[in-house]
């Protein structure tokens, strides 16, 4: 199967090609950069065989899209439609989601959120945490059944560090990155120190506030483009994923294939 995945977020856009089953690359760009884009679409789509079975040379591939940015989603229809002559199948509209969410309004959550814990319950077939860093930070529980139960939802690293800037008089907005002490020396490294510490305590008492509620303590997956700044000192965690959402795409087109032709 020839799928290029699209995961949109709300800062970047990151981009999949599978050709029959195997990653060939994912690569990540600003969703901004509407050039860029295309050259990486139609190199993907140059990628892909024709369709033996297609007269009009058809390539025997599909673009799923997973997305959280309703404006993003509709650049990349454009990019596809004039440049491949593609449609776009989009996940949680012409795709159902890939398993039962026991949560008070479905429809509201985040696609990414249910496509990443569907990936991740499909390999450890039992209770899960994902726990997702990107523009903000995602923490969500699966239960043994593989059904999804819900989460917290925080601001992340960048947006935390540019709140403070922003409501206070003198402190400056900082890049976080694992801080060399546990305390700061000056003001920088004490926000990088709060900020980055908060992260970490915050996943570890999620996760143990969730084992409580389970009665056993669930495998735990950190995945997300920020997650690599605290994976160090989140020994707590299980495994470490980059890219569980393009992963959790093909996983969720496959089972929608699977199940149509059942």
């Amino acid at each position: 199967m020839n799928i290029i995945a699209v995961d949109i977020g709300n800062t970047n856009i990151t981009i999949a090609l599978y050709l029959k089953d195997e990653e060939h690359f994912i690569k990540s760009v600003s969703g901004r950069s509407r050039a860029q884009l295309t050259e990486i679409f139609k190199s993907a789509w140059d990628k892909i065989p024709l369709a033996q079975s297609s007269k009009e040379g058809k390539r025997d591939g599909v673009i799923v899209v997973c997305s959280v940015k309703p404006a993003w989603t509709k650049l990349i229809r454009e990019i596809a439609k004039e440049n491949l002559d593609e449609k776009l199948h989009i996940i949680g509209e012409d795709i159902p989601l890939p398993m039962n969410l026991w949560v008070d309004e479905p429809d509201k959550v985040g696609a990414d959120r249910v496509v990443s814990a569907a990936a991740a319950y499909a390999v450890v077939k039992d209770a899960v945490v994902v726990a997702d860093f990107g523009t903000a930070v995602t923490i969500d529980l699966v239960d043994g059944k593989g059904i999804f139960l819900g989460g917290v939802i925080c601001p992340g690293l960048e947006i935390g560090a540019r709140a403070l800037k922003e409501h206070t008089a003198q402190l400056p907005e900082v890049k976080v990155t694992r801080p060399k002490a546990p305390y700061g020396k000056n003001t920088d490294e004490a926000i990088k120190c709060g900020l980055y510490y908060s992260a970490v305590a915050t996943v570890q008492e999620i996760i143990r506030r969730y084992a409580e509620n389970l009665g056993k303590w669930p495998h735990s997956v950190l995945t997300g483009s920020a997650a690599k700044v605290i994976k160090d000192d989140c020994e707590f965690i299980d495994s470490f994923v980059p890219n569980l959402v393009v992963k959790g795409i093909v996983l969720t087109y496959k089972k929608y294939i699977e199940e149509k032709t059942e």
